[in-house]
């Protein structure tokens, strides 16, 4: 496809704005009487980022979308979608370092949020990377200081067990 045809099969109307990546489409505010723009990422449903959107000088309908409006749009959506992922990684993979017997030990979380069975791999390194220790805990393991600690002190058992 060439460049020109792609362009103008590109909607660029004024409630319908988009390009390759981004799609922005200004809806009715259900929670009043204004308006809203919803941002689309390409092959999503559900839109990533709905904003409100400014009235037009007539103050009944929505101002029309135009290119630099959607440039602003796209760069708003693009770092909340971003951050959200930072997020999402930052949520699913933990770390917290904490001392051990012979140096500084790295206690590491990875959650895999599978939708039938979540589980959480416990995971401990030395100063060097090398691995001490990995267990399957239960997705919701708490990670902190103390409860990294605690698997650190009890050379790695199974948290919950104890010491026989």
């Amino acid at each position: 496809m060439t460049d020109d045809l792609q362009d103008t099969l590109l909607i660029q109307q004024p409630r319908l704005w988009q390009d390759e990546r981004w799609t922005a489409k200004v809806i009715k505010n259900e929670d009043d009487d204004g308006w809203a723009v919803a941002m689309f990422k390409q092959g999503e449903s559900e839109p990533a980022l709905v904003g409100p959107w400014t009235m037009g000088r007539d103050k009944k309908n929505p101002k029309p979308l135009d290119g630099t409006a959607f440039i602003t749009l796209v760069k708003t959506a693009s770092e909340f979608v971003r951050r959200s992922e930072q997020q999402w990684h930052a949520t699913l993979h933990q770390s917290v370092t904490v001392n051990g017997p012979s140096g500084r030990v790295t206690v590491l979380l990875d959650i895999v949020p599978d939708d039938d069975n979540p589980y959480a791999v416990l995971g401990a390194q030395d100063e060097g990377g090398d691995a001490l220790a990995e267990l399957k805990v239960d997705a919701g393991f708490k990670l902190n200081r103390q409860s990294a600690q605690a698997w650190v002190d009890a050379e790695f058992e199974q948290p919950g067990r104890g010491r026989r």
